[in-house]
């Protein structure tokens, strides 16, 4: 990108597509970042920040040791770029507010297991009878922004806090402690007392399972688990692999035979499935109609 300030020429009307990626640029203070969050390649961002610097005819950005830093004249921009973009996201709700046709794309984020496991059942059933609805699924543990448009449906564990949203718990999916049988086989039942003699399977960074162990009663350290990963499907493959006992949701181990239900006596939390989506789509057919379909799909019995 060039910093020297560009000759100036006169201002046209703003391209949104350039205070996009403008607000991008500022919020990360790096070009491979920023190009990231807009899918597209870093030079294609310098070549569109020196346009936008030419179109305003002064330099937005200057270098520091630390990154890309807003020089005044890209200061005094962000801040009417940031109301256009909350116009165009208003804009963009309100438009698929009105869209009554059911054809057409629903984006659904939900976590990895939720993903690979429990939705698959019910979108084939919508997929059945409604093969004119596409379905895109975001399968993330990260807590996507419906308000942005980054997923059009939720499906989380908490409760979405969000203003502008609609939410309705759907269950709570109780958990369980499982290993397969021929861990069991070799090893032996465990038991509270044998615990520690055991291998278990755990997360690598996240302390999530840390601070279970503790709310039970059990002082545990990282070190107690044998094999850590914090990608949920991957340590949801070791424990069906054999290489230890693992927390898995109890709808979700009943699908293999291979597995056994170990340490009963462990008193293990629910975890609560929520359902959420900005109100605006939830008046459009198409987003109701799979809205719906998930709250009678992952409803209890």
């Amino acid at each position: 990108m060039n910093i020297k300030s560009p000759p100036p020429r006169s201002s046209a009307e703003p391209d949104w597509a350039l205070l996009r990626v403008f607000l991008a640029v500022a919020q990360h203070g790096s070009l491979s970042r920023a190009a990231q969050q807009v899918d597209s390649s870093q030079p294609t961002l310098s070549r569109q920040m020196t346009l936008l610097e030419s179109q305003v005819g002064a330099a937005l950005f200057e270098r520091t040791q630390r990154g890309l830093r807003l020089t005044e004249a890209g200061q005094a921009l962000r801040l009417p770029a940031q109301r256009m973009q909350e116009q165009a996201r208003e804009w963009s709700l309100l438009a698929a507010g009105r869209a009554m046709s059911l054809q057409g794309t629903v984006r659904l984020t939900a976590s990895e297991m939720v993903s690979a496991y429990l939705l698959p059942a019910v979108l084939r059933g919508l997929r059945q009878t409604h093969p004119e609805i596409q379905i895109e699924l975001l399968a993330s543990n990260a807590v996507e922004n419906l308000l942005e448009r980054e997923a059009d449906i939720a499906l989380r564990m908490k409760r979405p806090t969000q203003s502008g949203l609609i939410a309705r718990k759907l269950a709570d999916l109780p958990l369980g402690l499982y290993a397969h049988r021929d861990y069991v086989a070799a090893r032996g039942q465990p038991s509270v007392a044998t615990m520690e003699r055991h291998d278990w399977v755990g997360h690598d960074r996240s302390d999530q399972m840390l601070r279970g162990f503790r709310a039970a009663g059990f002082e545990v350290t990282r070190e107690f688990f044998a094999f850590r990963c914090d990608n949920q499907l991957v340590a949801w493959q070791a424990v069906l692999g054999g290489l230890g006992i693992g927390i898995g949701l109890i709808q979700v181990a009943a699908q293999s035979h291979e597995l056994v239900r170990v340490l009963r006596e462990v008193k293990l939390p629910s975890l609560p499935l929520w359902l959420a989506a900005h109100r605006e789509l939830r008046g459009t057919p198409r987003l109701k109609l799979v809205f719906d379909t998930l709250a009678a799909g992952l409803a209890p019995p």
